[in-house]
């Protein structure tokens, strides 16, 4: 096993996506809520800059709320095609990403994506989708023909990982548990019991 997590974690992904895994870049994000509340939701693995575990989204979202207020949270990625399975868990402070890294992812979206960022007040009540697809309808017609910028209520996250753990499944439920640490630019390593 190699001795750099995140090394790790990015040989995981790829080996994931070789096997056809359905959503390798698929990951839990754990935040809490003003009340103390766990909250957890999928959302999708966007790399890793400058050694943090990067993710995109709305800011006025119930996680970019959350994460606001309590700027640390918790992922972890399954891919479950890996022998008897495999996981990643990641725990540490996040930051917003610059406008410039931002910008540049998105960018490289698909138009329609970018369209919907600025139609969806994601996690806002609404009476039904109509009200949705009548806006990204609106907004396609007001874009015909230009870029579509990045709203400012819209962007990526990295977390800055302090504690890793590598699980790799194991018959008779003996799976290996290898704990990563941060400790100043490398890691320390312990072994857990499964």
């Amino acid at each position: 096993m190699a001795t750099d997590p995140i090394a790790t974690l990015l040989s995981w992904r790829d080996e994931a996506a070789a096997l056809g895994e359905p959503e390798p870049d698929a990951m839990s994000l754990a935040t809490v809520s003003a009340q103390g509340h766990p909250s957890v939701r999928i959302v999708l693995f966007r790399g890793i800059r400058r050694g943090r575990v990067c993710f995109f989204t709305n800011y006025r979202s119930n996680k970019g709320e959350e994460l606001a207020r309590h700027p640390h949270a918790a992922l972890a990625f399954f891919w479950p095609r890996l022998g008897i399975g495999r996981q990643v868990r990641i725990e540490g402070p996040v930051e917003r990403l610059t406008a410039e890294e931002s910008d540049a992812y998105f960018a490289s979206r698909p138009r329609g994506h970018q369209l919907g960022a600025w139609a969806s007040q994601q996690s806002q009540v609404i009476p039904d989708l109509s009200v949705v697809d009548q806006k990204a309808q609106v907004l396609e017609r007001e874009y015909e023909g230009r870029e579509v910028p990045r709203p400012d209520h819209w962007g990526g996250y990295g977390l800055d990982p302090q504690r890793i753990e590598l699980w790799t499944g194991r018959a008779n439920r003996l799976h290996e548990r290898l704990v990563f640490v941060k400790q100043g630019e490398g890691w320390s390593e312990l072994r857990l019991s499964p």
